[in-house]
C-alpha cells in the first residue's frame, strides 16, 4: 500500500483542457471516489495515474515512486507502475478459465507455478469465486465476472487500486449487491483506492472522501456527509442527491449562523439559520433537500420553520412514498412524503436549520 500525490495535473486533448491543474492527496489505505458528470475529467485523471494517458503537466507520485513529472521529463509506462486497474468492461480472456484469467498477470511476471497456484487460490477465496475456478467467463453472471476481474488485479499485490466504473454494466439489483460486497471487501483490504463513477449512491456508500469534479476542475473534496450536507456550490448541491433551489432576496441579513429573513419571488418570507453570511438587499438562492420539507400538517411540532404556499404540479407513487412536484413563484420543487398531497394548493413547512444559502442565482448544470 502507498499514498498517492497528484500535483498540478493537466491534460489537454487538442484545444480542450480535460484536466486543469488538479491537486489531490490520497492517504495510505484511503478509498477516494472521483465523482462527476460525463466529460468532467474524472476518467482522464485515473488514466493519467495508470499511465494510459500521458499528462501535459504536473506530477504524480505513489509512495516513493514518481510515476510522472512534467518538469523533469519523468514518465513511467503503465507496465512499470504498480497499479491495479479494473475497467468498466471486465476484459476477461474468453478462452481462459477463471483460474487462468486470474493467473495471467503472474505468468507475465514469471512467478513460479507453486506460488502462482497459492496466490490464485487465495485471491479467488477473497472474492468468493474459488468454486468457479474451472468455469469460463461466458458461464458467469455479470457480477461474477466483475469479481474475477478484481481478483486478477489483486493477485499481483498492486500498490494502488484504480476502479473505472466497475459496476456500471450490472443491472440495478445486482449493482446493489455488488456495491455491498465491494464495501465489505474494501474494509478488509484497506488498499489505497481511486474509484471513478458518476453514480452518487456508489460514491456516498463506499468512499472515505469524495472528489466532485466539474469541467476539469475539483469543485469540492470532503467526506460523503460533508459533500451532501454542506455542498460548496449549487453544482455540487444539485449533482449529489436532489436539491430544491429557491431564488430569494435578503430582507434582513446576518452573519454566519444568524437568523436571516428571505423574501421569495411572490412576496412570501422564510426565516433560516444559515451557515453562510447574507448581505441585506442581495440576491441569493436558498437550497433545501426534498427530505427536509414537510406538508404543513406533518411539520415537527418542536422544530422552528416557515410555512409557505405552493401549487402541486404533479405526483407519483414510487413505492413507500410519494414524489410531489411543486411550484413556488415559478420555481419548481420536489417534495418526498409518505402520503399523497390532499389538494393542489398545498402549504409546506421548510426548516429554519438546514437550508443552504448561495450567493446570486443558482446556475445549475448537473
Amino acid at each position: 500500500m502507498a499514498e498517492l500525490m497528484i500535483e498540478g495535473l493537466t491534460k489537454r486533448f487538442g484545444n480542450v483542457t480535460a484536466v486543469d491543474n488538479v491537486n489531490l492527496h490520497v492517504a495510505d489505505g484511503e478509498f477516494v471516489t472521483l465523482l462527476g458528470p460525463s466529460g468532467c475529467g474524472k476518467s482522464t485523471t485515473l488514466a493519467a495515474v495508470a499511465g494510459l494517458d500521458r499528462a501535459d503537466g504536473g506530477r504524480i507520485q505513489v509512495g516513493k515512486t514518481v510515476y510522472f513529472d512534467a518538469a523533469r521529463g519523468t514518465y513511467l509506462p503503465p507496465e512499470a507502475r504498480s497499479c491495479g486497474l479494473v475497467f468498466q468492461s471486465y476484459a476477461l480472456w474468453p478462452h481462459m478459465t477463471v483460474a487462468d484469467n486470474v493467473a495471467f498477470p503472474l505468468t507475465l511476471r514469471k512467478v513460479t507455478t507453486t506460488e502462482r497456484k497459492r496466490r490464485v487460490s487465495e485471491v479467488l477465496d477473497l472474492v468468493e469465486m474459488e468454486p468457479y475456478a474451472a468455469r469460463y467467463p461466458h458461464e458467469l453472471s455479470g457480477g461474477q465476472q466483475q469479481r474475477v476481474a478484481l481478483a486478477r488485479t489483486l493477485v499481483y499485490h498492486p500498490a494502488i487500486l484504480l476502479l473505472d466504473e466497475p459496476l456500471s454494466n450490472l443491472d440495478a439489483k445486482l449493482r446493489d449487491r455488488a456495491r455491498a460486497w465491494l464495501a465489505e471487501l474494501r474494509t478488509r483490504l484497506h488498499l489505497t483506492t481511486i474509484y471513478v463513477t458518476h453514480d452518487q449512491i456508489e460514491a456516498l456508500s463506499l468512499s472515505d472522501r469524495i472528489v466532485v469534479m466539474n469541467g476539469g476542475h475539483i469543485a469540492q473534496i470532503g467526506t460523503p456527509q460533508e459533500i451532501y450536507e454542506r455542498p460548496a456550490d449549487p453544482f455540487v448541491a444539485d449533482f449529489i442527491g436532489t436539491t430544491n433551489f429557491l431564488p430569494a432576496r435578503v430582507l434582513h441579513g446576518a452573519a454566519a449562523g444568524g437568523l436571516t429573513v428571505l423574501e421569495l419571488g411572490d412576496g412570501q418570507r422564510l426565516e433560516v439559520l444559515a451557515e453562510r453570511p447574507a448581505t441585506e438587499g442581495s440576491t441569493v438562492t436558498i437550497a433545501f433537500r426534498p427530505e427536509q420539507m414537510r406538508i404543513a400538517q406533518d411539520a415537527p411540532p418542536d422544530e422552528a420553520g416557515s410555512l409557505v404556499s405552493t401549487r402541486v404540479t404533479g405526483r407519483s407513487y414510487v413505492g413507500g412514498h410519494w414524489q410531489v412536484g411543486l411550484d413556488i413563484a415559478g420555481a419548481p420543487l420536489r417534495l418526498e412524503t409518505p402520503r399523497a398531497p390532499p389538494e393542489d394548493d398545498l402549504r409546506i413547512w421548510l426548516p429554519q436549520r438546514g437550508g443552504i444559502i448561495f450567493r446570486g442565482a443558482a446556475d445549475v448544470v448537473a
